[in-house]
């Protein structure tokens, strides 16, 4: 993606205007990131900064400080200033009930809310709606500019006391049932405004900013309307696609990659249309080589962006790549030692490197910038969770969501505490909050089945696996857990086919390692794990189906030399591939190099799975008379120091049946 000078000046001012609508409507956190990625955008040369000033730069105004381009609005927002001033202020101040009655007072929102919508769209007062309706039922004559701060005002009043009202996180009363209030309120006002300007009097007004669009899409979705808030939220990024809180509520409202390119083309196709694409898939969980192409295109137009920077590091967590992604996070922090979102991804990388000084650096560095941020308790509870200090943990993971209880990682790692210490109930209770507060969390859906599997309520537990496998098809280990829990149900010819599905997935992240750097491809039976194997080679026993077992039990052992060389089944590669569409295909000519290097890695070395496989392997051995087959292995495990007794009475066995036939063939 390559841009122009002229392009870059475009791009500059756009992003300055969408910084200065933002503030001036108290949207923050899209003001924010529209102000870090300007300026992550690199500096003009300075030649031509002194060409600029050459110019004289007296009487120039910016166009982000030009009054609507509307006659009637600028009228409008030059009549209400003052007033605009001091319902800002209060908004500032927190004073959103203050803020929103500058504006909006309840005797003329009483008035307004009273009007029935059929009043509005009935055929005798098409035309002349708001004649139509007495004086004190008509919508106020106000800018969208106020009329947009003193609802959202309302929406965050409202927020505000669901809040005040809610119980103590995860007490006796807290069912997650407290409402906004003035959810329904602003719903039913920003409906009346919209319906008045379709009608054909409002073919007059003013056109809409698409501020209002962006407000009563966010209200619909917290009302649980998702179709008809992504209708307002498409319409306000086509207005103006500058607002990122819009993107991020349309991102929220994706769960699959097929509802991202169902509503692509209907996207206004620009750099935000761009920048929201990438981050859609990152948070679904994709990984590949042409979206770390997207990162590194956006990454040349604003090389220090933290957002994007995030996205990068997130893809190489999500890709299982947990080193190149450290390594991102850490220069992150180093480029923006003051910033602390995304911070809690961070802390999960470090935990599961078990980098304990790193993470007690980044707790103490979170505490010392704001102790009183979600992601700093996220990230100190985190720290006491590696410690084992469960208790302590779990305070923290609270803390974080009493500061803000959509807080998601809080949720989840608060499940996974309460998993520690063997309460079941409140981690299934944590585990569920997280999966009302982001649906794709496949870790909130994973730690539910987890839960239920070790209360042996395997039904329950299956229907959640399959919930995180279908969030993360090529993860392993949610195939893995899928496989065991059939396996456990007695399916076990399902369970054959989840296991098989989870050496394909494993294969699938170790030849995408690195995003941003060429792995290679690597040869699906070169890396397996043998807990899999074994898994597999048990079911096929329990099915007596002895030569496929037999396959498997080899293919395990032949895993601590790192490879399926020694196994007599080392055709099994079309037996486990039964998806078509799975990325471990058929390599190409010119991959076969790179897959030969890829199957001379070390392998497992001696393990309780493969010693496992060796034992039945040398009972088959015996039960098939092979007795010199059946002597080796045994001696091999008395080597492994693994059931050694019983491999020293094959072993004995296996000789005195070798001497009996010795001599009877005399």
């Amino acid at each position: 993606m390559g841009l122009t000078a002229k392009d870059i000046e475009h791009l500059k001012e756009a992003l300055q205007q969408a910084v200065v609508k933002c503030s001036e409507r108290c949207l923050y956190q899209s003001a924010k990131w529209a102000a870090e990625l300007l300026d992550s955008i690199p500096d003009a040369s300075p030649a031509e900064v002194e060409q600029r000033a050459a110019g004289g730069v007296g009487n120039y105004v910016h166009p982000a400080f030009f009054p609507s381009a509307d006659p009637v609005e600028a009228a409008l927002e030059a009549k209400e200033l003052n007033r605009y001033l001091l319902a800002k202020s209060f908004f500032d101040c927190k004073e959103f009930d203050r803020c929103a009655a500058v504006f909006l007072p309840e005797s003329i929102l009483s008035g307004v809310l009273s009007a029935k919508l059929s009043e509005i769209n009935s055929p005798r007062g098409k035309g002349k709606a708001s004649a139509a309706l007495p004086a004190d039922h008509a919508l106020p004559a106000l800018s969208q500019r106020s009329l947009f701060l003193a609802l959202y005002a309302k929406v965050i009043s409202g927020e505000k006391r669901k809040d005040e009202d809610s119980e103590m996180i995860l007490g006796p009363q807290d069912l997650g049932a407290v409402v906004n209030k003035q959810l329904l309120i602003v719903s039913r006002f920003l409906e009346r405004w919209f319906a008045e300007r379709q009608t054909e009097d409002g073919e007059g007004l003013p056109p809409s900013q698409g501020f209002l669009e962006y407000l009563y899409g966010m209200v619909l979705v917290k009302q649980k309307n998702d179709l008809t808030a992504k209708e307002y939220l498409m319409q306000s990024v086509h207005i103006f696609p500058w607002n990122w809180g819009c993107w991020l509520e349309l991102t929220n409202l994706i769960s699959r990659t097929e509802e991202l390119e169902k509503i692509a083309p209907h996207l206004p196709q620009n750099i935000m249309s761009f920048i929201f694409h990438a981050n859609t898939r990152v948070n679904l969980y994709q990984q590949g080589q042409d979206l770390a192409a997207s990162l590194n295109d956006l990454l040349n137009i604003f090389p220090t962006s933290s957002f994007l920077l995030t996205c990068k590091a997130l893809l190489n967590y999500h890709s299982k790549d947990l080193m190149t992604a450290e390594q991102d996070f850490s220069n992150l922090l180093a480029l923006h030692p003051h910033r602390l979102d995304s911070l809690d991804h961070y802390s999960n990388i470090l935990y599961v490197l078990n980098s304990r000084p790193k993470l007690a650096f980044l707790a103490h560095l979170c505490s010392s910038i704001d102790k009183f941020r979600p992601e700093s308790c996220v990230v100190i509870g985190n720290y006491y969770s590696l410690l084992s200090l469960h208790e302590k943990a779990v305070q923290y993971f609270r803390r974080a969501l009493t500061l803000d209880r959509s807080c998601l990682s809080a949720w989840t790692l608060m499940g996974h505490e309460y998993v520690e210490l063997k309460n079941t109930h409140a981690a299934i209770e944590s585990y569920r909050r997280a999966v009302d507060v982001n649906r794709r969390d496949y870790r909130a859906w994973y730690g539910l089945g987890q839960t239920y599997e070790v209360l042996e309520m395997h039904a329950y537990a299956l229907w959640y696996y399959k919930k995180a496998a279908g969030l993360r098809p090529w993860d392993g280990k949610m195939w893995q857990a899928v496989g065991s829990c059939l396996q456990k149900m007695g399916r076990d010819r399902d369970g054959i086919k989840a296991l098989k599905r989870a050496l394909l997935a494993d294969t699938y992240y170790d030849s995408t390692a690195s995003s941003f750097g060429s792995a290679g491809p690597v040869d699906r039976m070169a890396q397996m794990d043998p807990e899999v194997l074994l898994q597999i080679a048990s079911m096929y026993d329990r099915l007596d189906e002895e030569d496929e077992a037999k396959a498997y039990m080899e293919l395990c052992m032949a895993q601590e030399d790192g490879g399926a060389a020694g196994a007599e089944g080392a055709g099994l590669g079309d037996s486990v591939a039964i998806h078509h569409d799975s990325p471990g295909g058929v390599a190409s000519d010119g991959e076969t190099e790179g897959a030969e290097r890829a199957s001379g890695h070390e392998g497992t070395g001696v393990t309780v799975a493969t010693s496992k496989a060796r034992m039945w392997l040398a009972r088959h051995a015996m039960r098939t008379e092979d007795y010199p087959a059946a002597n080796r292995l045994a001696t091999e495990l008395c080597q492994d120091g693994v059931e050694v007794e019983e491999a020293k009475a094959l072993i004995r066995e296996a000789r005195s049946r070798m001497e009996l036939s010795n001599m009877m063939d005399r």
